[in-house]
């Protein structure tokens, strides 16, 4: 076996040397000829190579070159950004999926459910869905080969494949208590940019964009067109859990709402190309309309591109939470043996001149990590109206929203999947329900859901009772909880009356997070957006700006 080992090595050891000079390659064209050390990097290439040899030839065990190989890129660029990254030939579908929304499968979300792996939500127009596989489903083996113990990832790659392909999928469904199983042919699954547009009412369009990859800014402008037809006078775009994409399509979107030749982000970095002012390049679509941008935390990249040049501008108003804080742009380099490299090449500064970028990876000692830009650093910058706007990592909304967070309970019925439980109960033993936009869930279903509960485990600790805990002990170290003892059960026991009410207590957030859980087996993904607008304060505070033009012009103009 060992010199079976050797035999093969030399050419491995050859292929890897040229995958790793190729890397290197790639990073020494970004930087100027006076920061290259063409001898340090031989060097240290070939000291790799030479151990990995040693490593295969007097290791007492059998080594795995090319995982050893794996954990060195990884460990090398771990020590740079989070978004500088190495995609593996085997890795190569899940990141074709990540930058065009595109791949080849059956158009389901899966998740974990305890030890199984289950349907979360078939995607609606796709195989999963036209082959009827419903939410609630165990996996149980693809193609004959048994699923069971694996995780949600391994099932992902074994439910992907080449379009026109077939996938025998076996599953469990508990709602029916039966085996089933689909013949379902793979297709080319394309991740919609817009789930959902429509009118508010008969003034306000709105437009919920979930990701910026190919054909995004077209997509906007006709849906945005669409919209105008049907009598818009005011527009929504939401960008809340937009992680961002393309930085190309967040340009053409701008370009929808501001005239040829305005500046909309200026990248910077060490190659020379990337030393470039992006304007828009078309006349506006529209350039009058009045307009609010909905972000959140989880709103990044290219997202924070064109919430950032809308409120540089002065073009519209940002409501929401604070951004992400991504003001970095990715180039992908193709390397040998179908793999490929992420690097970040630039950053991008947005039309006012301040870059949104929340932690410092570059101007640093890389053995010391990455650090978060104080507020104490902000600079001052101005917006075409003379507003003042700071650079302080993401973007700032100009109305901000209050936060939303799940209670408690509400947090703890979801982890422990019993929303999603009994969503997929009802669905098996109701055959249609009203539309969207007009399912509640009424007092009779909210009961229904309460009884379901009684026998279930979803135990949690209320903030409260953790800092009563904490109370307790610290008063062990300190020697007097005998003293406070009485009042410590005293309060325990009332924080445990008190819980107990919190199924009555937090009924309205429960019941409006079941109805959403309720319609996305019937409507999907389409659905549950449509049912939560009505609930939805972000939306609430947009629409009153929009229709009170003295707020939404004060908003845009500097203060005295």
């Amino acid at each position: 076996m060992g010199r079976g080992i050797f035999v093969f090595l030399p050419p491995l050891l050859n292929m890897m040397k040229r995958v790793l000079l190729t890397v290197v390659a790639a990073v020494c064209l970004t930087a100027p000829l006076a920061a290259q050390n063409d001898f340090e990097i031989a060097k240290n290439v070939d000291i790799f190579v030479s151990i990995l040899k040693e490593l295969n030839d007097k290791y007492a065990d059998e080594i795995s070159p090319g995982a050893l190989t794996q954990t060195a890129i990884d460990a090398m660029l771990n020590s740079l950004d989070p978004y500088t990254v190495y995609y593996p030939e085997s890795e190569i579908e899940d990141f074709r999926m990540m930058t065009t929304g595109q791949y080849g499968g059956i158009g389901a979300l899966i998740q974990q459910h305890g030890k199984d792996v289950v349907i979360s939500e078939p995607y609606e127009g796709t195989p999963s869905q036209k082959s009827g596989l419903r939410a609630g489903d165990v996996v149980r083996k693809v193609n004959g080969q048994s699923l069971e113990g694996k995780n949600s990832s391994d099932v992902s790659a074994a439910m992907k494949g080449q379009p026109g392909s077939t996938l025998v999928l076996e599953v469990f469904r508990p709602s029916e208590n039966k085996n089933l199983t689909f013949n379902i042919v793979r297709e080319e699954i394309k991740m919609p940019n817009i789930p959902y547009s429509g009118m508010l009412d008969k003034e306000i369009g709105y437009v919920k964009l979930d990701q910026f990859t190919e054909k995004a800014s077209s997509e906007v402008r006709e849906a945005f067109l669409k919209l105008k037809e049907q009598g818009m006078k005011y527009f929504i775009l939401d960008l809340r859990d937009n992680g961002g994409g393309l930085l190309n399509e967040a340009v053409n979107i701008m370009n929808i709402f501001v005239d040829k030749g305005v500046q909309i982000v200026e990248t910077k970095g060490k190659i020379p190309e990337l030393q470039r002012v992006h304007k828009t390049m078309a006349p506006a679509t529209d350039k009058d309309i009045p307009v609010v941008v909905l972000v959140n935390d989880h709103s990044a990249s290219a997202s924070e591109i064109v919430s950032g040049a809308f409120q540089d501008l002065d073009r519209g108003v940002i409501v929401g939470k604070k951004s992400f804080g991504k003001g970095l742009v990715q180039n992908v380099l193709p390397l040998d043996y179908n793999t490929s490299l992420k690097i970040t090449v630039a950053k991008y500064y947005i039309p006012s001149g301040r870059c949104v970028q929340n932690i410092e990876y570059f101007d640093k000692d890389t053995t010391k990590g990455a650090f978060k830009i104080p507020d104490s650093l902000a600079v001052a910058y101005k917006t075409k109206n003379g507003r003042t706007v700071y650079d302080k990592g993401g973007v700032e909304p100009d109305v901000i929203t209050e936060d939303s967070l799940l209670s408690e309970i509400l947090l703890s019925l979801v982890t422990h999947n019993l929303v999603f439980d009994f969503a997929n109960d009802y669905r098996a033993k109701h055959e249609s329900i009203p539309p969207a936009d007009q399912f509640t869930v009424d007092d009779k279903l909210y009961q229904d859901f309460v009884d379901f509960l009684k026998d279930k485990d979803y135990s949690y600790k209320t903030v409260t009772e953790e800092l009563l805990e904490k109370l307790k002990t610290a008063a062990q170290e300190d020697r007097v909880f005998k003293d406070i003892e009485p009042y410590y059960n005293q309060l325990k026991e009332k924080l445990k009356q008190e819980k107990s009410e919190d199924l009555t207590r937090y009924k309205d957030e429960i019941r409006k997070y079941l109805a959403s859980e309720i319609v996305v087996r019937y409507y999907y993904q389409k659905g549950r957006i449509i049912n939560m607008l009505s609930e939805d304060n972000d939306i609430a505070v947009a629409k009153a700006i929009l229709l009170d033009k003295a707020r939404y012009n004060s908003i845009l103009s500097p203060k005295k």
